[in-house]
């Protein structure tokens, strides 16, 4: 046994120097430039055929990102053409970083959502907003953090999307009726709502109820086998644009004059492609005051981090929507991410991620490979050129149907059901997120699920199941007590307790417990405050008048025992069988085996 002693007491350490060199190296190889350029990779293999296919999905994507982003320029509080400035640039960005053919980056109802209480209608703080979070974004990448993303789970994820669904939809109904609402909380807007329900306008509460029905039909279009199903499918892919079309006509038909509109209108959207310029660092606040660098971070707070978060977490769950079986690498579609915000946040651009409806138009349209987006951000950019001028006649109503109608399909309605039938228990960080980010906000509810997700865990970690068995070997009794896998901190004072508790019930009892033997051949490792509750717990069995011997335990995971405590040596075994470890127990136990299995596996 005395082989073992050069591994118990010297800690293995791992080699810096060479776990940096290989790291060096593999940064500077082909295969590491083409993990961070995709591009490298599919380019030379891209031919003549996905040509036509990239077209069509990047035109069809474009028609819808121009109807979307105009309606999500409103929804984060800013004038609506920020929606458009924000949706070009992602998409040429993606080309070079992203993976996921699919995905096409741009303004999302979630974010835009986000971004709106945080920034009062001042698009400088968004466009900082849109730095700041595509900086942290990125470093996260850089850093391989995507395993982060493993934390956050389907319950809390579904509870979220449910909550913001019935936020932003709920923040349009005001404008569907061609109410007046200055607020797009979910409360606030349907006390607004029913508290000046009167003041409904005709009109709008027509169009806007016309627009989303025919909406959710068009969308069953392409469902539809009778007629030319091809068209049928376009035709439903292209539902937002022709509602967008058919409200500026019937608005623009039936105004008497700049002063007599038929409908609430978008209002004025200023023309041209915007400038090139560095994010802001300094801007002027509502009342005209100057706003530094310091007052604009501590004006966004939060909301750095948290749409940050949001965004990693919409664009990688859509990856591995569209994944098809292939391995998502979420860091790589952070650096991916964080790229197209910096980069379109030189371009005015609000925060951006991947939008699920736009990447399932841009699936559903036969995509082949991102070059699909270079023609969406051809299509935004000349929007933005030439037809500005015509978008100041969208009736709000119009745009209010669109959003709504967006949000109904966006709740998860299936994962609700699943989560139902497989664990119930998961109902709980489900409502925890789905209520708190309903009645306190989107970041903090996401908080809450994944703070009440923790609890499960840690409570799982500091409470393992033990299975206690005692046996009589040759008349004696011995606890036997065999973990699996490593033990947490967390764990250490629980294992404890129920061994003592045990022996000592024992003691009270008819038994008489005088060794107790813990099997750790698959303890993995184990932290100092493990070692020390083991060396606690040998003494006061002692105080018991009762042994203890660690059998077989991992090397890595005795050793840390062996080197807190030097005597401890001698509680540690290793034998090739049972039997042969009752040989080496000395006459006074009498051959006892008491046996305690505690499993630790679940």
């Amino acid at each position: 046994m005395c082989d073992y002693d050069d591994e118990l007491y010297h800690e293995r350490l791992p080699n810096v120097c060479s776990a940096i060199n290989a790291k060096a190296k593999n940064c500077c190889s082909t295969d590491s430039i083409k993990r961070k350029l995709p591009i490298c990779s599919w380019l030379p293999k891209y031919k003549a055929k996905y040509l036509i296919d990239d077209i069509v999905a990047g035109l069809t994507v474009g028609l819808t990102a121009v109807a979307q982003g105009i309606a999500y320029g409103a929804v984060a509080g800013l004038p609506n053409v920020y929606g458009l400035y924000s949706c070009f640039m992602g998409s040429f960005t993606y080309i070079f970083f992203g993976t996921c053919k699919d995905i096409t980056v741009g303004p999302t109802a979630i974010i835009s959502m986000m971004v709106n209480p945080h920034i009062d209608g001042n698009p400088d703080l968004a466009v900082l907003l849109c730095f700041l979070s595509g900086c942290l974004i990125l470093l996260l990448g850089l850093l391989n953090l995507g395993v982060l993303m493993r934390f956050i789970s389907m319950p809390v994820t579904t509870g979220f999307t449910l909550a913001a669904a019935l936020t932003v939809g709920s923040g349009q109904i005001n404008n569907l009726f061609g109410i007046q609402s200055n607020s797009n909380e979910f409360l606030k807007s349907w006390i607004n709502f029913f508290g000046h329900i009167t003041e409904t306008r005709r009109n709008d509460a027509l169009l806007g109820c016309c627009t989303m029905i025919v909406l959710l039909f068009m969308r069953k279009l392409k469902d539809v086998k009778w007629g030319f199903h091809q068209l049928n499918r376009y035709l439903s892919l292209c539902r937002n644009v022709l509602a967008v079309i058919v409200g500026i006509l019937l608005c623009y038909l039936l105004s008497r004059g700049d002063n007599e509109m038929p409908f609430r209108i978008s209002g004025e959207i200023q023309a041209g492609l915007p400038p090139v310029r560095v994010p802001p660092f300094e801007t002027q606040d509502a009342d005209g005051e100057p706003m530094n660098f310091s007052e604009m971070v501590s004006k966004l707070g939060g909301s750095i981090a948290s749409i940050a978060l949001l965004s990693i977490l919409e664009s990688v769950a859509i990856a591995k929507s569209f994944s098809k079986g292939k391995i998502v690498d979420a860091s790589q579609e952070m650096v991916a991410l964080g790229c197209c915000n910096v980069f379109s946040s030189f371009f005015s651009s609000m925060p951006i991620t991947g939008s699920f409806a736009r990447s399932a138009v841009n699936n559903a349209s036969g995509v082949q490979t991102t070059l699909g987006g270079a023609v969406t951000g051809i299509l935004i950019l000349m929007t933005l050129a030439f037809l500005t001028p015509t978008f100041a006649y969208i009736p709000k109503a119009t745009l209010a149907a669109i959003i709504i109608a967006a949000m109904l399909f966006m709740v998860e309605y299936d994962k609700i059901a699943e989560i139902w039938r497989a664990k119930k228990r998961d109902m709980l960080p489900f409502l925890a997120t789905a209520l708190s980010c309903l009645f306190w906000s989107l970041e903090y509810g996401m908080l809450v699920g994944i703070v009440v997700n923790a609890l499960f865990i840690l409570k799982k970690s500091m409470t393992p199941q033990f299975q206690l068995e005692t046996q009589k070997h040759n008349g004696i009794e011995l606890c036997l007590a065999e973990l699996k896998g490593s033990i947490d901190y967390t764990a250490a004072e629980y294992l404890k307790i129920t061994i003592v508790t045990h022996v000592t019930e024992r003691h009270m009892g008819n038994g008489n417990v005088s060794l107790v033997i813990i099997k750790g051949a698959e303890i993995n490792s184990i932290d100092a405050t493990v070692a020390a509750t083991i060396v606690s717990l040998q003494e006061d069995l002692k105080l018991l008048q009762c042994d203890l011997i660690c059998w077989n335990w991992n090397l890595a995971a005795a050793g840390v025992v062996c080197r807190l405590h030097k005597k401890s040596r001698n509680m540690f075994k290793f034998t090739k069988n049972f039997s042969e470890l009752l040989e080496t127990i000395p006459p006074a136990h009498g051959g006892n085996d008491s046996h305690i299995a505690c499993d630790l596996s679940q």
